[in-house]
Parts: structure tokens; sequence; C-alpha cells
């Protein structure tokens, strides 16, 4: 449980909030890389942690990230030329390059030198990874990007996906990081209806029947170990008498968290941005180090309401949203699924965004099993604080700590789980 000051802090993130200056420490996807696919091509608005921005592509194919609004009158720069290496408003023709320099004002005397005093709030941006990168930070400390595998692999090595979320980053960042709920949210059933429940969820072998150790024992022993990235956290089910059977999710500062998946097969994560307070990207990457995605790993990826969630025709927007409940189907949910609703993603934002904006953890009771939450949340704090006595963030100036891998693994009981994150969380040559 958080009072009231603790879960403000660490929910907002606009602009002078202690949240806001830390996130503006690091590098943040913004979007997807394809959304600027030409040079000198249109401008694209850009709502970020409180922050109305435009995107654009000059004709050197190099990224610029400016103010929605004009320094001139606050004319929209959305509605700009995209032109020679600057961005030119339409209401008087004022232009503006990467930097954020006037580089020409034609509505001004040739001999005015009044350009060179005006300038549009500029920040930084890269491409990488399939993504939009923008450091919204001090020019000062400004670092190298976050060398995640999906930022240093080619693109036919990875694929990359975005989609709104309607809620604050903070709920949607506890369900990546909370290891139990997969047992029961994404639960399938199998068997005769008039079975108990827990029986029933045993027989459906766990997530699309292929995690039975998540159906067997839906009550796992959590472990965690603080990293210099962030931390991970073991979720330890009993798979047989001489075995564990475990998932290692991993959080990364800010709001990265890697999902678990077979040991020697691809790796994923989530990434989640605040566009507000009460609204934020969901951003995925899937990729292999060694080689490119199968064309079989490509359709699976891309399965639109199965491992993706359907959205409205040339948005982000999701189709299955609070106001239709999700599309739930009711006779799904008593035959074949713990909660009837499509996908899993569809499913974990069905529970987060259904808390509200931004829920009020005054009134939550955390059990054991949340221990997950409870370091989140003290990480995120403390870093925040730390900030404001003058303390910055050290993974955001080492871009080398985020190079970490999620397995799920099944290993003998002597094994301890420091030993499991030395050899197949940290040692990222082991496969």
């Amino acid at each position: 449980m958080l009072s009231s000051e603790e879960n403000e802090l660490i929910c907002r993130t606009g602009p002078g909030t202690p949240m806001g200056e830390l996130w503006r420490r690091f590098w943040l996807p913004i979007m997807l890389a394809k959304e600027l696919p030409e040079r000198d091509g249109p401008p694209v608005r850009a709502r970020i942690l409180s922050e109305d921005l435009i995107a654009f592509r000059d004709r050197s194919g190099a990224i610029g990230l400016v103010a929605n609004n004009c320094p001139h009158r606050g004319a929209s720069l959305f509605f700009g030329r995209n032109e020679e290496e600057g961005l030119r408003c339409v209401y008087h023709g004022w232009k503006f390059d990467r930097s954020g320099a006037c580089i020409d004002m034609p509505n001004e005397p040739a001999e005015s030198n009044f350009k060179s005093k005006v300038h549009v709030t500029a920040y930084a941006a890269q491409e990488a990874g399939g993504f939009v990168w923008a450091y919204m930070g001090p020019r000062s400390r400004q670092p190298e990007l976050p060398r995640f595998g999906f930022n240093l692999v080619p693109e036919n090595q990875r694929l990359s996906h975005k989609v709104l979320a309607y809620s604050n980053y903070l709920q949607a960042l506890e369900g990546d990081l909370d290891p139990v709920h997969i047992s029961f949210l994404h639960g399938t059933l199998a068997g005769p209806q008039d079975l108990p429940w827990r029986e029933r969820l045993r027989l459906g072998r766990g997530i699309g029947g292929n995690l039975p150790d998540a159906a067997e024992d839906v009550t796992p022993t959590m472990l965690i170990k603080e990293t210099q990235y962030g931390f991970s956290i073991g979720a330890r089910r009993n798979s047989g008498p001489d075995h564990y059977m475990w998932r290692i999710n991993q959080f990364l500062m800010p709001a990265y968290a890697l999902i678990p998946g077979p040991l020697g097969l691809n790796q994923s994560c989530t990434i989640r941005i605040p566009i507000d307070d009460e609204n934020s990207w969901a951003f995925r990457s899937r990729w292999n180090d060694n080689r490119p995605l199968t064309a079989e790993e490509l359709v699976e990826y891309t399965r639109v309401g199965v491992s993706l969630a359907e959205t409205h025709p040339g948005t982000f927007i999701p189709v299955e949203h609070r106001d239709n409940d999700y599309l739930i189907d009711r006779d799904k949910q008593r035959r074949t699924s713990m909660t009837g609703i499509k996908s899993i993603s569809q499913q974990d934002r069905a529970v987060t965004e259904t808390m509200g904006p931004i829920y009020d953890r005054t009134k939550e009771h955390l059990g054991t099993t949340d221990v997950g939450i409870i370091v989140l949340r003290r990480i995120l704090t403390k870093a925040a604080r730390d900030l404001q006595a003058g303390i910055e963030p050290r993974q955001a100036q080492d871009g080398g700590v985020y190079k970490a891998r999620a397995p799920q693994l099944r290993a003998l009981r002597s094994v301890s789980f420091d030993q499991l994150v030395e050899d197949y969380v940290l040692n990222t040559t082991r496969v």
C-alpha cells in the first residue's frame, strides 16, 4: 500500500515532477520508425510525458523532434512544411531545423537578425531497433542509447509493435512484473464444466495449454535479485520431485520489462511509456540475437487478436476497450478461458485499465506474491528522490547494463536463484 503522496509521486511524469525529471534522464522510445518513412515526409504528432511534440524526418534522413507550438504565435507545427532540412510553420513561414534554431523568417526585413534569437524547444532523437527514441533531459547529460538486443540486431531479426493503453504507465508495468497472474488471468480451462475450476485450470495446462507448471502450481515462491539495471524476479514452481520450473522476469529502468521465454528462442521486451498521466503507449519488441525471425514466427507474432491487439485501421487504438468490455465472450469464459477475452494483451489491458486511469493504491492489500510490485515502487521512488537530491540515475549513463535475458527454464532444485541469474540472465553469451 502507498500513501496518497507516494502514489502521486510515482505516477505523475509531466514537466517539473520528480518522476518526470527522472524519466527525462533516459532515452525513451516514442514511436515506431515506420511512422516516419519518408525524408521530407509528413510530420507526426507525439505526445510524451505530457508534452505535445512534432516528429519529422529531414532531407538527410535524420529525425527532428520539436514542440508542437511555433514560438511565434503558437500555431501547430504539425501543419508545417517539411522541406530542405527543416520544418516551416505555415502561419508566417518561420522555419526551424532539428536543433530548434530558426533558420528562416521571411516575414521579417532581410537585414533583421531576429531569427538568431528565436528557438523552438527541440529534443535529441535517434532511430534504433525499429523505434524512434527521444532524450528529453539536459543536453549536458545526454547518454548513449541503451544496448538492448533489439537495438543491435538487423531488421530481419526483430519485430516491433505499438498500441494505446488507457491507463497510467505504472498499472501496466506492474502487470508485466507480476509472474503470478499468468496462472489465472491467462489460464485455459479443459474438462467437463461441472468439475471444480481449479481442476479445469489444471487440465487446461496453462497459457494455451503450453505452460503446465503454471496450472499445477498457482502459488509460486517469489525471489528477487537487484541488479545494475533494476531487478530480476523469479517465480519458482514445483515441477516434479527433483526440479523447479522458473520464469524470471526482468525490470530495467525506468519502464522496460523482459518477458520470459524458453531458452535459446526469441526474446521479448515490453516498454511502457507515459503519454500523459492517464494514458500510455505499450511498445513491444521481439527479437533473436543470432538469426532472422522465421516465417512461422512472423506469422505468430503478427496474428491480430491473438498475439496483437486488433486496432482501428490506420491507428494504434485498440478495437477491444473499456466501453465494449473488451468484447468478452461469456460462453468462452465458461468453456475454455478464465476470462473469455480473446488475446493475452487484451486480458492484461482489461484488468489494468479498468482500475481507473490512476489507481488509488491506498486502497489495495498486497500479499506475499506481490514482492515484485513492492520492489518496483521502491526502486522508482528512490531514484526520483535521489535525483531531487542531485544523485543521477546510474543506469541512464551506461547503455551496457541493458544486456540481459528473461529465461524460462526447468532446473534441479539444488540450483540457486542467484546461480540461475548469473548463468542465464546476466551471461548473455550463454543460450
